[in-house]
């Protein structure tokens, strides 16, 4: 163990302020864990925090320069925890750490790493023990430190309705909606984590699933390496939605992951199915809509939600993350389909800041990992 443990700070002033600094390896208190972090991967999110534009969760204050990022894998080395009793073991964070099980609470957003707890861009950092969960002996450090945002948000958006342990699964003969029928239809928006997670789950689950993007390339990727059904190209064909009724025959698409936010949310009720979900995660193209200062095209304030989502008997519901207990059961789904989550670039510990940037960039396919330590 060094003497000094390295750590990433941000004041929330800018991609280019973040800065590279040494503090005194933490020491765990009763009920803790010390593990050494080995990667660490990124979301929007953070992005957000260093440039001090994560500010929608009002009951939330930081200002204080603080360790950004919330997803890591590392090994714990230093526990004085009954359920943590060895060093040695693989471990991932949790996000929001006190969201144990159901639905969270504001409270538990007071837990989230990365903002406003420090985050986990260092060399070390101290758990407590109900905030970390296993590895899968088959993924490695790269691959793990990917799944506590992007895919626990993936997962609750298809399976965040269904009892714990009722999964949403048409390979099991024995699954409750074996029939002969289409499968259910997955929409996802984007190829950025969540999205890339969310279309692994799907097809490893018997899904169909269709993709937007940008990019003729990721389409090809997402349909070649994803195994998505079909893709469309927003910029070229803009109502998308159009397409997505058409791949459907009408039907819609059961899930949406609705990452794009204003300027995407009108199409997604359009081709949402009846009795579908859309499930919004992101806001990719802002918080506000043009025209939501009451212009001739009016805004988020001028779409009457309750009208389209009666429409189609839509159900809309906002995604933090999952519990913890969520987060394992699809850790076992993963395992039980060898599910090996895609990693677009991994850059070096020295290297935080062109990692940050990469990802605002928004060129990515999958994630973006940090290596901070073999």
């Amino acid at each position: 163990m060094t003497a000094k443990n390295r750590q990433w700070t941000t004041k929330q002033d800018g991609l280019d302020n973040l800065e590279l600094g040494e503090t005194n390896i933490p020491e765990p208190k009763d009920g803790e864990v010390l593990v050494k972090i080995k990667a660490v991967s990124l979301n929007y999110r953070d992005t957000e925090v260093c440039q001090g534009e994560y500010t929608h969760h009002s009951s939330l204050d930081s200002g204080q320069p603080l360790v950004p990022c919330s997803d890591m894998a590392g090994e714990i080395v230093a526990s004085k925890s009954p359920l943590w009793k060895k060093t040695g073991v693989r471990v991932l964070s949790t996000f929001n750490q006190t969201h144990l099980t159901g639905q969270i609470k504001e409270s538990d957003l007071a837990s989230g790493l990365g903002f406003p707890l420090p985050g986990v861009l260092a060399q070390y950092r101290v758990f407590p023990d109900y905030a970390l969960v296993l590895v899968p002996d088959y993924l490695d450090d790269a691959e793990a430190c990917t799944l506590p945002i992007a895919a626990v948000t993936a997962w609750t958006s298809i399976n965040g309705f269904r009892p714990l342990g009722q999964y949403l699964d048409l390979t099991d003969p024995q699954a409750e909606d074996q029939e002969k029928k289409p499968p259910p239809v997955l929409l996802a928006q984007g190829t950025g984590g969540v999205s890339v997670a969310a279309l692994q789950i799907a097809h490893a689950a018997g899904l169909a699933t269709i993709v937007t993007s940008s990019s003729d390339d990721k389409l090809d990727r997402a349909r070649k390496d994803l195994g998505a059904s079909s893709g469309i190209n927003y910029r070229t064909h803009w109502e998308w939605h159009e397409f997505v009724l058409e791949a459907t025959e009408g039907a819609g698409a059961d899930y949406i992951l609705e990452t794009g936010g204003a300027d995407t949310l009108r199409r997604s009720f359009a081709c949402v199915a009846f009795g579908g979900t859309i499930a919004c995660i992101g806001y990719l193209s802002g918080k506000g809509e043009d025209g939501a200062d009451g212009g001739a095209e009016g805004g988020l304030n001028r779409l009457n939600v309750n009208v389209l989502a009666l429409r189609r008997n839509v159900t809309l519901k906002g995604i933090l993350n999952g519990p913890r207990d969520r987060f394992e059961e699809m850790l076992g789904f993963y395992e039980k389909k060898r599910i090996r989550p895609v990693v677009d670039k991994v850059f070096g510990f020295e290297e935080a800041k062109d990692a940050f940037k990469y990802l605002a960039e928004g060129a990515h396919f999958g994630k973006v990992v940090i290596k901070v330590a073999d």
